[in-house]
């Protein structure tokens, strides 16, 4: 009996997480955040070269209507195209375009970001990026899966038994000071805060999110380096998120790490990197006193490089984030 009295509270928390708390489910968790950094910050965008990237995230695996979310990217680094010697520190200018398409509960929601960054030297190895990017957002409610609090809302019940369609098309703005082994950034999401959208609003507007993250990395030998990485976000309809990680890559070929996002989850991590791919999984489970669901989450990464091969061109260089 108590264990059905546990899940019937996970599924109001669930159900809460869903409408209207300002998007609050929309918070997308990503385990390997220090692998998208241009996904939070356009001003990132290019920063470790011209890649395709994707991840997987199964959360809360075996609830019904836990969140499920599949990312693509893409991100091109003008200078790799020319015969620069040192294009992550000479380049100008990098675009990219990101998907990504997460379901929980009720609502399909995909977003799209066409990003652009441009950076300024500013030391002999040290650059300033400035980025920008355009976000599209499409939220689906499907009302045939409702539950009975969101059926009795009355934002949520009138599309019981029915589908409903949500367009917003928003800004985001980031800067970057980056360096070969560390990086410092801020960046902030709906910026214009879901002032532009279509169709039917089921949702109140868009709350802006302020992101800070950092990163610092340093080769310790030929066969060792360590990586660490940390991100806060700050939204006003939900508590502060910080995480942070840390890694050791072992012969340029094999990294392990774990992480924590605070009061929330930790998490274990192992990936591999090929000639141009890289391939990562997390495995992470809730913590008891955060009150979520006690389910596991499982992350997949992919990363392919589009020019370059994942060798150092000096002894310092560190391959991954």
């Amino acid at each position: 009996m108590k264990k059905i009295y546990i899940y019937v509270f996970y599924a109001i928390f669930l159900s809460w997480l869903s409408i209207d708390q300002g998007y609050g489910q929309s918070r997308k968790y990503i385990s390997q955040f220090s692998h998208f950094q241009n996904y939070y910050n356009p001003g990132l965008t290019g920063y470790e070269g011209s890649v395709a990237r994707g991840f997987v995230r199964n959360q809360w695996v075996g609830f019904e209507g836990a969140p499920k979310t599949v990312f693509v990217s893409a991100e091109v680094d003008f200078a790799e195209f020319g015969q620069s010697a040192d294009p992550a520190l000479l380049g100008k200018n990098a675009a990219g375009l990101s998907i990504l398409h997460d379901q929980y509960g009720p609502f399909q929601e995909t977003e799209i970001i066409a990003s652009y960054a441009s950076r300024i030297r500013i030391s002999a190895s040290t650059n300033l990026r400035l980025g920008a990017g355009v976000n599209y957002n499409t939220v689906r409610l499907d009302g045939n899966r409702l539950n009975t609090e969101q059926s009795n809302d009355p934002t949520t019940g009138q599309y019981l038994n029915n589908f409903a369609n949500m367009n917003v098309l928003d800004f985001n703005i980031g800067l970057a000071i980056t360096h070969a082994n560390y990086y410092v950034s801020y960046g902030a999401h709906n910026v214009n805060k879901g002032a532009l959208s279509s169709g039917d609003v089921f949702m109140e507007r868009k709350p802006t999110v302020s992101i800070i993250q950092a990163g610092f990395r340093q080769a310790l030998s030929k066969d060792v380096a360590v990586i660490t990485n940390f991100m806060y976000r700050s939204q006003e309809d939900l508590p502060d998120n910080t995480e942070f990680n840390v890694k050791a890559l072992l012969m340029d070929k094999l990294w392990i790490g774990a992480g924590h996002r605070v009061n929330y989850a930790n998490n274990f991590q192992l990936g591999f990197l090929l000639n141009k791919m890289s391939i990562g999984y997390v495995y992470e489970t809730p913590m008891n006193r955060s009150y979520l669901l006690p389910n596991t989450t499982h992350e997949f990464m992919a990363t392919f490089r589009l020019f370059k091969s994942n060798e150092r061109t000096n002894p310092k260089e560190v391959l991954i984030w």
